[in-house]
């Protein structure tokens, strides 16, 4: 049975939208990718914005992207990344690996997971003992940013943009499906005084514990 999403329209907004990318988040897509090796599984390609960046040491990328749209333009760019990618329609909660992954890559996809608590625990599952997860996420804000985010994931947004929640605590999540996070910090890539549910950003390195 076919696992294929069909969402026209957040395909075509978010191919847009990452045909249009700040030099910001291309530095921080490099950076959430720097040092990887070995074999690495990334949830949620969207239209392969990553691929570019992945660095020689990685010997192949299994791509997971749901969105036959997106899938496809996934493979475009997979054609031209420096490194073997190899894309598949599968959701990440359905897809099974053969061998576990020496690395696994989100970028803003655990806000659009239905169950990001299951699914942060299924890629635990499916690292190497101290194989790493190399997140870059919307992160739930505080104060006035918090009640933006609700009222945002509680109307239009998760429908008009891929099932993205923004008020997650992703990181919460991360450590509770039992990684280590070795190094994590926030970024902004829109002034904080930006009235957008989705101004900032978290970016780390979370470690399956060898033990």
């Amino acid at each position: 049975m076919s696992t294929d999403v069909d969402n026209p329209f957040f395909a075509r907004l978010w191919t847009a939208l990452s045909g249009h990318e700040t030099e910001a988040m291309r530095r921080l897509r490099k950076e959430n990718l720097s040092g990887l090796r070995g074999r690495v599984l990334e949830v949620g390609a969207g239209t392969g914005t990553n691929f570019a960046h992945y660095p020689p040491t990685v010997t192949e990328v299994i791509a997971v992207e749901p969105e036959r749209r997106l899938a496809a333009h996934s493979r475009d760019a997979a054609a031209h990344a420096p490194v073997p990618v190899t894309v598949t329609t599968d959701r990440v909660e359905q897809f099974s690996a053969a061998e576990p992954f020496d690395a696994i890559v989100c970028s803003l996809v655990l806000c659009s997971v239905d169950d990001v608590d299951g699914v942060v625990r299924q890629l635990f599952s499916m690292l190497r003992p101290g194989g790493e997860l190399r997140y870059l996420e919307h992160i739930a804000g505080t104060g006035a940013r918090a009640a933006l985010q609700r009222f945002a994931d509680a109307t239009l947004w998760p429908r008009m943009l891929g099932n993205c929640h923004t008020h997650r605590n992703t990181e919460a999540a991360i450590t509770a499906a039992g990684f280590e996070v070795d190094d994590a910090r926030r970024e902004w890539m829109l002034p904080a005084w930006a009235p957008l549910p989705v101004a900032e950003v978290a970016l780390g390195r979370a470690v399956r514990p060898a033990g």
